[in-house]
């Protein structure tokens, strides 16, 4: 059978790798410019066809797939004269793999339904390392008979994927994944700045915790930046987390309840990105812990 014709837009570290991933696979690939040139550049030299605008990307697509940062950025790339939805096929597919609000998700569903197009969140876990090798977590929501017909794309992706309910659960699951996933990362980020300050060394607090209940790969991912020196163990920026935390206390506003976890973490994140630490990675924030303690920097 042939492939899909795919359109992809947001060409950064994830979603290069998996336009990547899709190409070796065979799928024709339409791309668009968002940032910067060397990942389209690339993409182009494996075959891809480059148009100027996502109206054009979504002409030429039957599944339309975008991975960009932040609700906004995909809102500006949805809407508009020159957007996807103002260029869409009939009975088209449009997947958004990012971290979105849930309810600009089902806002954008509602005017795709309206264009006789369909809309589903996949937000992903995992690395693109693990893109290139079709070995993501994909957390797919919509409807069934959306969720059948990606699936066999979504398994040239991933390796463990999730329907995990309609339109919106998708991108509700992963902000309360990643809410509980950053604060668990300040959190151990703290103990050992804490742990410095108290004249303790780093590798036997860890050793004692992650002998515990405390363990997890969360705190491994911490450790291995705080004891070892490896940021690259999870490689997710400062700046990332506190846009996912934020977000995470957003849907909570939604919801009409109070993110009472959320606060400390939201804070953290907050302040060392307003200290010029945005770009660094998440296992990076013991360094900042330390430096606010009083800890060795």
């Amino acid at each position: 059978m042939s492939k899909p014709a795919i359109g992809f837009i947001g060409l950064g570290l994830m979603g290069s790798a998996m336009v990547e991933r899709l190409q070796g696979l065979g799928y024709p690939m339409t791309v668009t410019a968002n940032r910067s040139r060397p990942n389209i550049d690339a993409a182009v030299a494996r075959g891809a066809t480059e148009v100027g605008t996502a109206r054009e990307v979504a002409a030429a697509s039957e599944i339309v797939m975008l991975c960009m940062d932040t609700s906004a950025s995909v809102e500006a790339r949805m809407r508009g004269e020159d957007g996807v939805i103002a260029g869409l096929k009939p009975g088209a597919l449009v997947i958004d793999f990012g971290t979105s609000l849930p309810g600009s998700t089902k806002a954008l569903g509602a005017e795709v339904a309206a264009a006789g197009a369909a809309y589903m969140d996949a937000p992903l876990g995992r690395t693109p390392t693990h893109a290139l090798e079709g070995a993501l977590n994909i957390m797919a929501a919509g409807a069934q008979e959306d969720y059948a017909r990606a699936q066999p794309v979504f398994a040239d992706l991933g390796e463990n994927v999730f329907h995990v309910g309609p339109l919106g659960a998708g991108h509700t699951l992963k902000l309360i994944n990643n809410f509980y996933a950053m604060t668990t990362a300040c959190a151990m980020s703290e103990a050992f700045a804490m742990a410095d300050v108290a004249g303790l060394p780093r590798d036997k607090l860890y050793g004692v915790m992650a002998a515990g209940p405390n363990g997890s790969g969360m705190m491994d991912f911490i450790k291995a930046y705080g004891v070892d020196g490896d940021a690259t163990k999870l490689q997710f920026s400062v700046s990332n987390a506190r846009k996912d935390v934020g977000y995470y206390a957003t849907m909570a506003d939604d919801f009409g309840v109070p993110s009472i976890m959320s606060q400390a973490a939201k804070t953290a994140l907050g302040l060392a990105k307003a200290d010029g630490a945005g770009e660094r990675m998440v296992p990076e924030m013991v360094d900042w812990f330390a430096s606010k303690l009083g800890g060795r920097a």
